[in-house]
């Protein structure tokens, strides 16, 4: 087994083993649009030599039925959230992880090695982690969010700034937490009550929005948004007044993971670019990027403590963070959520 050893700018010095056959293979990476730095493939492809090309996809559900329809084909390595992960591995599409292949997955927090869905991280790795919560203007709201009720019911001075998710386990999610229920409940009547709240709310909304809505916060167009708490530190990065809290209700801990897909033709390869960001310089290198927790022990103790200070959800805990429920697969109730949530939308 060869060995290499690579200086990446900015970075320490990392050390990347390949078998022969990996560096021949190439690899088709499905991940978020800019959830990961711009040159982190080009590095990937220094370290080791294995080309690797980006495909894109918006929401989970997206990648998922690509994958369902075309089982799995296509594509090597696939970022998804948790309990899309967790149904890909119970459709059979996900392969076994060899953890021979990732001795970097010992970086992770321990707390990220077992994890609800999947314990000892058999078919995932975690990639980026957090919560979801309220991201606000303090200079433009009198009194501080703390609970999704200020979301569901704001007071009136906020009618009509307020935007809230669209996407189907996070906007149920507000409406079960404010009712007390669980962000995986599968009660029928439960997911019809948070959708009826859902829609009362929809009187006072300004708009669903899983994409812009840290730019209506800095445009004054919104005052308060429901938001991952990431992609709130994009509007404070433009303005310091905009805060996110997490609400006394309590919320999700989201995580999102990497899987390689069973039909892949390139596994070693697949398990080198895991391992590749699971480097405490890479993974760093991703958490500095992207303003998201990584669950990366190593690479959060690397961060500049500047950087923690200008967005102080960085610093959340991974005990904070399991306080928090971890999202699961629905299984067949995810189709009441669709519905449920089909419906609110068409009620705007």
């Amino acid at each position: 087994m060869a060995q290499f050893t690579r200086a990446l700018a900015g970075t320490a010095l990392v050390t990347v083993a390949l078998g022969g056959p990996a560096a021949a293979q190439s690899l088709v990476i499905s991940n978020w649009d800019g959830y990961m730095p711009e040159d982190l493939l080009d590095r990937f492809t220094e370290a080791t030599g294995i080309a690797a090309e980006l495909s894109v996809h918006a929401t989970n559900e997206e990648i998922m039925g690509r994958l369902v329809a075309g089982g799995g084909a296509g594509f090597d390595v696939v970022f998804v959230s948790s309990p899309f992960a967790e149904a890909l591995h119970a459709l059979g599409l996900t392969a076994e992880l060899n953890h021979d292949l990732i001795p970097n997955a010992a970086n992770l927090y321990p707390e990220a090695q077992n994890l609800e869905y999947d314990p000892g991280n058999t078919f995932s790795m975690p990639y980026a982690w957090g919560t979801t919560g309220l991201c606000y203007r303090a200079d433009l709201v009198e009194t501080a969010p703390t609970s999704w009720t200020d979301l569901l019911d704001p007071p009136a001075d906020l009618a009509g700034e307020v935007t809230m998710l669209s996407t189907d386990r996070w906007l149920m999610a507000a409406g079960l937490l404010a009712l007390g229920y669980s962000v995986n409940d599968t009660d029928p009547a439960h997911i019809d009550e948070a959708r009826d709240l859902l829609i009362s709310a929809t009187d006072t909304l300004l708009a669903f929005d899983d994409t812009t809505f840290y730019s209506r916060l800095v445009s004054g167009e919104a005052s308060l948004v429901h938001a991952w708490d990431g992609w709130c530190n994009y509007g404070t990065a433009e303005d310091p007044n905009i805060l996110f809290v997490v609400p006394q209700e309590g919320s999700d801990l989201w995580v999102d993971t990497m899987v390689i897909m069973a039909s892949s033709e390139n596994q070693e390869a697949a398990h080198a670019f895991i391992d590749f960001v699971l480097d405490a310089a890479n993974h760093r290198w991703v958490a500095e990027n992207i303003l998201y927790k990584v669950p990366n022990e190593a690479a959060m103790a690397g961060l500049d403590p500047a950087l923690v200070e200008a967005f102080p959800n960085l610093g959340m805990t991974p005990g904070e963070l399991l306080e928090m429920e971890q999202l699961r697969d629905l299984g067949e109730a995810q189709r009441d959520y669709t519905r449920a949530v089909t419906e609110v939308m068409a009620a705007q």
